[in-house]
């Protein structure tokens, strides 16, 4: 569906978008407490519209989200990827995770894997991450991986602060890749 490659970790699957992700996709977007950190809950359709933007993402530039899956069980965990759109700045290293799927460092071990793999594989790095003031999650997990502050700023209508990540081939990013991907 996608020309997405397969990355594996420890514990995951970083596979392109597939049909079967649609109805986990769909849970997120229309019931999700966590959707407020990315504009709110949005209808089936606009999960629709989301999903299939999402393959064409893939298509267009050669990089978007996978889904992030568990080795363990195949099921669909959230979404970790590379997103670029038209008013971004740059490429933009990001993560949702999935109700019942935060907590367990899956987003961690995710945003390693792919960061390692846009540097080494595309070029791209240092990414950024632009992340709303009031998500603290993703914050504590920008910083965790590493990343810095760099401004705060207005992107698409909304408050963001910008991250700038660590190089794929800086130290620590390879320690905690090679902590992630065992």
């Amino acid at each position: 569906m996608t020309p997405a490659p397969t990355l594996t970790t420890a514990r995951l699957v970083l596979r392109g978008p597939q049909k079967s992700d649609m109805a986990a996709f769909t849970a997120w977007v229309t019931r999700s407490d966590r959707m407020e950190a990315v504009g709110g809950k949005g209808s089936e359709r606009d999960a629709w519209r989301g999903f299939l933007a999402g393959i064409g993402h893939w298509q267009w530039h050669g990089y978007g989200f996978f889904t992030v899956t568990e080795r363990a069980t195949g099921v669909a965990a959230g979404r970790v990827g590379i997103i670029n759109h038209i008013e971004w700045p740059q490429p933009e290293l990001a993560w949702h995770m999935f109700d019942g799927f935060e907590g367990k460092s899956y987003a961690f071990e995710a945003a390693c894997a792919v960061r390692e793999w846009a540097g080494r594989t595309l070029g791209l790095e240092p990414l950024i991450s632009l992340i709303a003031p009031e998500n603290f999650r993703s914050i504590r997990l920008a910083s965790r991986l590493g990343a810095m502050e760099e401004r705060r700023d207005v992107v698409d209508g909304e408050k963001v602060i910008f991250f700038r990540h660590l190089p794929y081939n800086d130290k620590r990013a390879m320690a905690q890749a090679a902590e992630a991907i065992a």
